[in-house]
């Protein structure tokens, strides 16, 4: 390590409150490591959480790693707290919410010091643990080199390994592994024996609350405390991780809410409203108004074309939000019923014209390329659509912005059978939408369309993918294909084909809960333009999962 980053670490450490610090004496000692930069990772609930729950236990010192990827080359990672290496740890626990930050986790275990791949550590090096979302959906490519997946909510999985760990931390890691893989929801690869590993979820959301543990102003979210208001979605839309990998839709009662936001409220008045579709929660209104005569200022990510909560957009204005977030996904409404999104072109126009009533300054379009199906004219109806909602603030102070993605298949979704588009022919729609928006100002976000074909890759990818993570001597797209070649794999493979149903799946050793004949009946929908439903309140048993 050097100074510098000890200085850095006990610099930001001055600008947190909350942070917990712990006496290293007779302990076992964790760190908790988000393989990308501070700023991204203090914007994570799930990782706060976890963070949390860890130190509740006397007998645990858990610290927090971060890597500043310009760094990670010059730099020896350390913990935050007490500024230790990795070596200090007995266990390394990574917490990834996003397949290219696999390419961190192995620079970050290079600069550590730890050796890459499971079967070449030994009894004196940590162990290596992994969760988050992508693990959840799909662990294969790290399988090399993690000893062990939390596959699944980390709340009801956690128990039971911190008394495995406890029992078995001083003895041989084999032992320690045994128990481990006997656990719900966690997978030992090294010891897997054909039994897919069900993913946990947490029953009573309301067990265990889901808060900001640190606040810090060196965040997306500066100095705003964090509440989870509900978990998991009920819509479906086909391509989504986040519909299908944390099922059902739960949600918290308002009286907890209002009870954590009361907490959050002693340290500031910023409160932000977190699930994956904040409007969905059956109390928002009554939650919106009780936060406002509670004198917070709230905030939300994004909100849902429909149901649109009129009350908590009054509620953002009021608090001075600039800025909100609303996504189509698809400009033609043949795509949106291919996605099951479940929204019209007038439910956009609607949905839009009372933002820009309340006086917000702009508004964030989100729309992905490269769908299933997807033709120039659905390019065509992303501009047409774009530009009838500028003409529509005429008058207004609000401005559009946009931002455009690709379509990248997941594991565990509906879509997860299905090819990305061609390089070629996502550059090219970029292109077509940012040439047409350009006349009229409208200011296009894009994503690289490299680095979403290797998400793609790393989404879809097998355990052959670990030694092209290991052969990465730095992070660019120039050694991403320079390393597949040497593994004599192609990006084609895992990226642009479609599987066929009958073929095994590399993460079939897990089971999300939801049953692949829904999957494929969602896919046959899809291939008809016919949307599905939302999932009822109430136990429905289709999918499986409930």
């Amino acid at each position: 390590m050097t100074w510098q980053a000890v200085k850095e670490a006990r610099q930001r450490l001055k600008g947190e409150r909350g942070t917990i610090y712990k006496d290293w004496g007779g302990k076992i000692h964790i760190a908790l490591i988000y393989p990308n930069s501070y700023y991204l990772g203090m914007s994570n609930l799930g990782f706060q959480t976890i963070y949390g729950l860890l130190n509740r236990y006397d007998n645990i010192v858990c610290e927090r790693v971060f890597c500043e990827p310009k760094k990670l080359k010059a730099e020896i990672p350390i913990s935050l707290e007490s500024q230790r290496p990795l070596t200090d740890f007995d266990i390394l626990a990574f917490s990834i919410s996003y397949e290219l930050d696999y390419f961190n986790v192995v620079q970050i275990l290079k600069a550590g010091g730890i050796p890459l791949f499971a079967a070449d550590r030994n009894e004196s090096h940590p162990l290596l643990i992994a969760g988050g979302p992508c693990i959840t959906a799909n662990p294969m490519p790290l399988s090399t080199i993690f000893d062990c997946f939390a596959i699944g909510e980390g709340e009801p999985i956690l128990p039971g390994f911190m008394a495995a760990l406890m029992e078995s931390i001083e003895g041989k890691k084999d032992e320690l592994l045994k128990k481990l893989a006997s656990l719900p929801g966690v997978y030992v690869p090294s010891l897997y024996e054909g039994i897919p590993i069900r993913r946990q979820w947490l029953a009573d959301l309301d067990s265990v609350a889901t808060t900001s543990v640190i606040l810090t102003p060196d965040t997306e979210l500066g100095n705003m405390h964090l509440v989870e208001i509900a978990r998991g979605c009920g819509w479906g839309c086909r391509f989504c991780l986040a519909g299908f990998q944390f099922r059902p839709f739960r949600f918290r009662p308002l009286d907890s809410l209002l009870a954590q936001a009361e907490q959050g409220l002693q340290y500031t008045n910023r409160i932000g409203l977190l699930a994956a579709a904040v409007s969905d929660h059956p109390e928002i209104g009554e939650l919106a108004y009780r936060l406002h005569r509670m004198d917070a200022e709230i905030s939300v990510s994004s909100l849902r074309v429909r149901p649109f909560s009129q009350a908590l957009l009054k509620s953002l204005a009021k608090s001075g939000a600039q800025t909100v977030t609303l996504a189509p996904e698809a400009g033609s409404q043949r795509l949106r019923s291919i996605i099951n999104k479940c929204v019209t072109e007038s439910d956009i126009i609607e949905a839009f014209d009372k933002v820009a009533r309340q006086g917000i300054r702009q508004v964030k379009l989100y729309f992905m390329i490269g769908l299933p199906a997807e033709t120039d004219a659905d390019i065509d109806e992303i501009v047409k659509l774009t530009l009838n909602l500028k003409e529509r603030l005429e008058g207004t102070v609000t401005r559009i912005a946009i931002t455009v993605e690709p379509f990248v298949p997941k594991a565990g979704t509906p879509f997860q059978w299905l090819a990305m588009a061609p390089e070629n022919v996502l550059n090219e729609r970029v292109n077509r939408i940012k040439n047409a928006l350009a006349r009229s100002g409208i200011e296009v976000r894009t994503e690289s369309v490299g680095w979403s074909l290797v998400q793609g890759v790393l989404a879809r990818g097998d355990a052959k993918l670990g030694e092209v993570l290991a052969k990465m001597q730095r992070n660019s797209l120039a050694a991403w294909r320079k390393a597949l070649n040497e593994c004599n794999l192609s990006a084609a493979y895992y990226a642009h084909r479609e599987l066929p149903p009958h073929e095994p799946l590399p993460w079939n050793v897990l089971d999300s809960g939801v049953s692949s004949d829904y999957l494929k009946k969602e896919l046959g929908k899809a291939r008809l333009s016919i949307e599905s439903l939302p999932c009822p309140p109430a136990e429905c048993h289709k999918c499986g999962v409930c």
